[in-house]
């Protein structure tokens, strides 16, 4: 039997693993950090790790059907997820290169932050074909799971996550202390091109069938 602190390692290795990849998300956090300081990098980070945390949490409490519910849940989102990431897309095109002091940021603007990639992350298939696979592969093992177990795995997940985009905010945190005006409106544009493909990906995808 897989002791308590084997299964919180693997799942806070789980939650990097999903976290780290460079993809949307990564990109908004880079870019944000940049932009308006680390404190909205790590919040906008933090929303993707709720999200993965949520997709833990209904992993760890239904192993045996989240797998095929999440394979049909995929052609579902797609379209809303393409849509919603061309949007973020645009708006990060047209960002800037404005600065503003981390400290300064309103509630309210935080809270957006939060949420368009709490959002963005839930439903982004290649999140979902993340955990379907991870979770296949962990009911394969574990014929029960109890209560404890469970939230473990939960609490392990964010966990992971969260460390990925405290760490990302804080490395470009630290880049962007040497850039100027110039090479932030350079990585805004460069995200915003890069959201907008990534998007328009997406929608190909939605638009030739089944993902």
């Amino acid at each position: 039997m897989e002791s308590s602190w084997g299964l919180a390692a693997k799942a806070v290795l789980m939650g990097l693993a999903i976290a780290a990849p460079v993809g949307p998300i990564g990109l908004l956090c880079i870019q944000r950090t940049l932009q308006l300081g680390r404190l909205a990098g790590f919040v906008s980070g933090l929303g993707a790790a709720c999200a993965d945390g949520l997709y833990g949490a209904l992993g760890a409490f239904g192993l045996a059907l989240l797998s095929a519910y999440l394979h049909g849940l995929q052609q579902l989102l797609a379209l809303p997820g393409a849509l919603f990431l061309g949007w973020l897309g645009w708006h990060t095109l047209r960002s800037g290169d404005a600065a503003a002091n981390a400290a300064s940021l309103p509630g309210g603007r935080l809270s957006r932050l939060f949420l368009s990639t709490f959002a963005l992350t839930l439903a982004n298939p290649m999140t979902i074909v993340a955990f379907s696979g991870v979770f296949a592969a962990l009911a394969a093992s574990h014929a029960t799971i109890s209560t404890a177990d469970a939230w473990i795995m939960v609490i392990g997940v964010f966990a992971g996550s969260t460390l990925w985009w405290a760490l990302l905010a804080l490395a470009t945190g630290r880049l962007g202390q040497r850039l100027g005006s110039p090479q932030r409106r350079l990585v805004s544009r460069l995200a915003g091109i890069l959201l907008l493909g990534m998007a328009a990906w997406q929608l190909l995808r939605w638009l030739s069938g089944p993902v």
